[in-house]
C-alpha cells in the first residue's frame, strides 16, 4: 500500500501544535475510502528517524497515522532532539515541566482534527514508544480511542509526569474502555520488574479488557538506530499492533 504524508498546524489551549500525518494514497475513486486512525506518540526525542519510519510502517498497513510534537509549547515548532547526553537532558527536562493535562487537549485536538477529514472512518487508536507508550496509555482514557498499544511505557508506575492531584493515570485506569495492549522488555531497567508488577496489578484490579506481553528485551528495542535495536523484536511488536489494530479499528 501506497502512502502519502503532510503536516498541520493545530491550535491547542497550551499552542500550536506541529502534527505529521501520513495515510495510504487514495484509491482514486470519486468517494475517497476511509481509514480508521492512530495517534502515535514519540519518545522525548518528537518525530525522529525512527518513529517517521514507524509512522510509515503504520500507515502502509491501512491507518491513518498522526505524529504530534509532544513537547510543542516548549520548542520551537519542528525539534527534533538528538539520541545524545544533550537530547535527553533536555527531552526529560521537557518531561517534567508538560502536564498530563496538557497532554489530553493535544489528545483531543487531534481527535477533533480527524473527526473534520473525510479519509479518516471516526475509528482511532493510539500506540507510543517509551514516553509516548505512557500518553498512548494516557490517551486510552478518552472514550474516542477504541484500542490502544503501548511500548515499554515508562511514567506510568512511577507518576513522574506531572499532574494535578487524582489525576495521575494509574488513578484513571478503570476510564479504559478500549483494548489495551502492554509490551515490555524483562530488561528495561527504566521499568522494573516491580514498576511493571504495579501496572498490571492496577489494570487487573480496574477489569481492563488488556493483553500483557513480556519479552527478554532492553529498553527502546524497536528504535532502528543504535545499539538497543532488536530486529526480530521489532517485526514482532508491529506484528502485534497491527493485528490488534485490524481487528479493533476496521
Amino acid at each position: 500500500m501506497l502512502i502519502q504524508n503532510h503536516q498541520v498546524d493545530l491550535e491547542t489551549p497550551t499552542g500550536t501544535m506541529r502534527v505529521y500525518v501520513y495515510r495510504p494514497v487514495s484509491n482514486g475513486s470519486a468517494d475517497e475510502k476511509k481509514y480508521p486512525a492512530i495517534l502515535l506518540y514519540s519518545e522525548i526525542f518528537q518525530q525522529t528517524g525512527p518513529i517517521r519510519r514507524s509512522a510509515q510502517i503504520m500507515a502502509g498497513h491501512g491507518f491513518v497515522v498522526l505524529v504530534p510534537e509532544v513537547f510543542h509549547e516548549l520548542n520551537p515548532i519542528g525539534t527534533v532532539l538528538g539520541y545524545d547526553d544533550a537530547g535527553r537532558d533536555k527531552g526529560n527536562a521537557d518531561k517534567v515541566a508538560k502536564t498530563l493535562e496538557a497532554h489530553d487537549t493535544d489528545t483531543q485536538t487531534m481527535i477533533d482534527y480527524l473527526g473534520t477529514q473525510a479519509y479518516c472512518s471516526g475509528k482511532i487508536g493510539a500506540m507510543g514508544f517509551c514516553l509516548g507508550g505512557g500518553l498512548a496509555y494516557r490517551a486510552a482514557i478518552n472514550p474516542a480511542i477504541s484500542a490502544t498499544s503501548c511500548f515499554y511505557a515508562t511514567d506510568i508506575h512511577s507518576g513522574l509526569t506531572p499532574s494535578q492531584p487524582g489525576n495521575e493515570s494509574l488513578t484513571r485506569t478503570g476510564e479504559i474502555r478500549g483494548e489495551l495492549q502492554m509490551i515490555w522488555g524483562k530488561q528495561d531497567p527504566h521499568i522494573p520488574a516491580e514498576g511493571r508488577a504495579r501496572v498490571y496489578s492496577n489494570l487487573v484490579e480496574k477489569n481492563v479488557n488488556f493483553t500483557w506481553h513480556e519479552f527478554n528485551g532492553v529498553h527502546a528495542f524497536m528504535r532502528d538506530e543504535g545499539e538497543r535495536y532488536d530486529a526480530e523484536l521489532q517485526l514482532l511488536g508491529y506484528q502485534m499492533a497491527i493485528g490488534l489494530f485490524k481487528r479493533c479499528l476496521y
